[in-house]
């Protein structure tokens, strides 16, 4: 069992009383803010905590970059096409930059506790101010004030894998809010950098996780989602404890609709946890079970300690158990070593689960991974046509899967607008994920409504609202 280890109060409480001399400055001059995020729901939530510093410390969130008086990007190093796009943006940044030297420009998150790029982005972007990794974000009243007096700065604390508690956070909906269970990783796909990243998994307690479920609720969030890389291992660091003992701790909090959780990783979803998916009336019918591969080879070069066979029997489980649930996934294809005869293998596992949807992905190596340095790395175009072809199933699949809802008429919460046509179209989902569309009145947004599925589309199902 690894040693956890928490920011101490004081740390805590004298990062505050900076923030409380910031404010003296930054309010006063009505200063905005705007953040930026790249990559999965884990750095959504850091980018909430990030903005509800930069709000304790007085700044207001701005709509745009243009009219910021500090822009801040919270960086992904999972996929190669998230950095190219990254140092695009902020190569643009130079121009407002020139135009407002009081500009702050900082850059934040994952892919700056790579060894030695966040030193490499400020030699290479001179109006970039201010990097720092995922450790530090309870540090960020302090940087800032070395950036006010007049520093450059790079910190990333890649020894320091203290969890911060009781930090200020800044979320988009009032209904719907992400709180993590876990931090880091222990898995080593051998695709993956997020174990060197984020360091080992760390879990919070399970006092301080339902404390903010039902401070959360208390404020009108009713639907919660569970973060951690990998769920189904909550506790694992605890002297004693379960994820499928923590769902049925929260299930009970006063206000809460819907629990949602991810990413479960198959090696760890046991009977336990589909026992109390079943069991608990808040939980949601939706579990995104990413299986990466459906061929046994490849999953052992990947290091996913399961087997096809596995798979499809947590599958088989959860199905029987709870008849309504609904199944997405991320898939891999393109992975070194993958023959023609492999990658038909993932086909005919996507073609047997039938998945409402699946995250697909080429292959993509990222330096400091073993996949990175291994023999037999597939062509760019092979990569692409395999890809394509994976879609285009899944595409048939999710259209599938769509037409059974026709017809059925559930709960769901409005999450949006869509304007772009002649009429005007809110979304939301039933509570085991599935998306609806209908025509309706913006006043809905936040809301539960009771929605008739009447038609399937190729990516979606079209409803109308039930009143009474």
């Amino acid at each position: 069992m690894s040693e956890r280890k928490f920011v101490p109060q004081a740390e805590l409480d004298r990062q505050f009383s900076i923030c409380d001399q910031l404010k003296k400055e930054i309010e006063p001059r009505g200063l905005t803010f705007y953040v930026e995020t790249f990559g999965c729901q884990m750095n959504v939530r850091d980018s909430e905590t990030i903005k509800g510093i930069l709000t304790n410390i007085g700044y207001g969130e701005a709509p745009d970059k243009e009219h910021a008086d500090l822009i801040l990007y919270n960086t992904c190093c999972v996929r190669e096409h998230a950095e190219k796009r990254l140092m695009g943006n902020i190569g643009a940044l130079k121009e407002l930059k020139e135009a407002n030297p009081g500009l702050i420009i900082g850059v934040c998150g994952c892919m700056m506790q790579q060894e030695g790029v966040a030193k490499k982005l400020l030699r290479r972007f001179p109006h970039v101010n201010l990097v720092f990794g995922t450790h530090v974000l309870h540090r960020l009243p302090e940087m800032l004030a070395h950036v006010f007096a007049g520093d450059r700065l790079a910190m990333t604390g890649e020894e320091d894998f203290a969890i911060a508690e009781g930090l200020p956070q800044l979320r988009d909906n009032p209904r719907s809010a992400f709180v993590n269970i876990t931090f880091g990783c222990n898995n080593f796909c051998t695709y993956c950098i997020v174990p060197y990243v984020r360091g080992r998994e760390r879990s919070r307690d399970p006092e301080a996780i339902r404390a903010e479920v039902a401070a959360l609720c208390a404020s009108g969030v009713t639907e919660i989602t569970l973060l951690g890389q990998n769920v189904n291992s909550y506790a694992n660091d605890l002297e004693s404890g379960s994820f499928a003992e923590l769902l049925s701790l929260l299930n009970d909090v006063p206000g809460l609709k819907r629990l949602r959780f991810m990413s479960s990783h198959p090696k760890d979803l046991n009977d336990d946890v589909i026992r109390a998916i079943r069991e608990t009336d808040k939980v949601c019918h939706h579990v995104h079970l990413p299986v990466q591969s459906g061929s046994n080879a490849i999953l052992r070069r990947m290091n996913r300690r399961y087997t096809r066979e596995q798979y499809l029997e947590i599958i088989r489980k959860l199905r029987e158990a709870v008849p309504d649930i609904e199944f997405t996934t991320d898939i891999i294809v393109g992975f070194p070593g993958e023959t023609e005869e492999m990658f038909h293998e993932t086909l005919s596992l996507v073609e047997e689960v039938g998945f409402a949807a699946a995250f697909t992905f080429a292959y993509s190596p990222r330096n400091g991974t073993p996949a990175a340095r291994m023999e037999d790395q597939i062509p760019e175009d092979s990569k692409k046509r395999r890809l394509y072809e994976l879609n285009d199933l899944q595409a048939q699949k999710t259209v599938e899967n769509n037409q059974k809802y026709i017809g059925y008429t559930g709960e769901l919460l409005v999450e949006g607008c869509d304007d772009r046509g002649t009429e005007t179209m809110l979304y939301g989902k039933y509570q085991n994920f599935k998306m609806v569309y209908f025509p309706g009145d913006p006043s809905l947004l936040n809301r539960y409504v009771n929605v008739r599925v009447l038609r399937a589309e190729r990516n979606s199902l079209i409803g109308e609202q039930i009143h009474g």
